[in-house]
């Protein structure tokens, strides 16, 4: 029922997340971020709210991507309900996809950054959503996408990550996005070096159209000002 992107910068501890879903209040429930330590988007027929607390203790003792969400889905007796995507520090991603999702369901994960789907219109959903992001912040983007190269990032792609978030979920809206029509999405980005940006938007007819509205409010001066001035720890 819902499709999200993560991507962890292991270089810098950048963390990054996208999530689209045809109901309401996604970026609440569904992916959670932590600079320095991760991501992870848990979603599925039924949303497991309880996994980040239990995927982050792992990942902040730097356990593997695969550890983290093997424990979350063996202490959850609804683990065939659930779908979760996890990345760790060091951009390695993992994937549970219960059996009792309804299709279609797709996913795909590139070291540093992955993506997954439930209940999606088609699986060419997540291939737009993680190809158009390769395609704008990779100088290898071809090669990354073929899994013949990991991803090579441009040098200043972190000051545009937002918007190169929202560009993707246009891309993967635009083959269909959430089989039942999307109607909110959600984006967060943490770093060490900026403050942390985290828009939602929730029940709206063209969502995309929406966040990208509210990340231009963010860019404006004012408040790219205040931002500024928050501090970083």
């Amino acid at each position: 029922m819902t499709l999200s992107l993560l991507h962890v910068q292991p270089t810098t501890g950048t963390v990054a997340a996208l999530t689209a879903t045809g109901g309401v209040a996604v970026g609440g429930y569904v992916h959670h971020a932590w600079r320095g330590i991760g991501a992870c988007a848990t979603q599925g027929l039924a949303t497991n709210p309880w996994y980040p607390d239990m995927l982050r203790v792992v990942l902040s003792d730097s356990g593997s991507a695969g550890q983290a969400l093997g424990q979350a889905v063996s202490a959850d007796p609804g683990a065939s309900r659930r779908q979760c995507l996890v990345m760790d520090r060091q951009g390695r991603a993992a994937v549970h996809s219960g059996a009792d999702n309804l299709p279609v369901i797709a996913a795909r994960c590139r070291p540093t950054v992955a993506a997954a789907g439930n209940m999606l219109a088609d699986a060419e959903v997540i291939e737009a959503l993680l190809r158009h992001f390769l395609e704008q912040a990779c100088v290898n983007a071809e090669a990354a996408w073929r899994e013949v190269e990991s991803p090579r990032y441009r040098a200043d792609y972190e000051a545009l990550l937002p918007e190169m978030l929202v560009a993707a979920l246009e891309a993967a809206l635009a083959v269909g996005g959430d089989g039942r029509g999307t109607r909110s999405a959600a984006l967060r980005v943490e770093s060490f070096s900026a403050a942390p940006i985290d828009l939602r938007v929730d029940w709206a007819e063209h969502p995309a159209v929406e966040l990208r509205a509210l990340l231009e409010r963010v860019r404006e001066p004012t408040f790219a000002d205040f931002l500024a001035s928050l501090p970083l720890r």
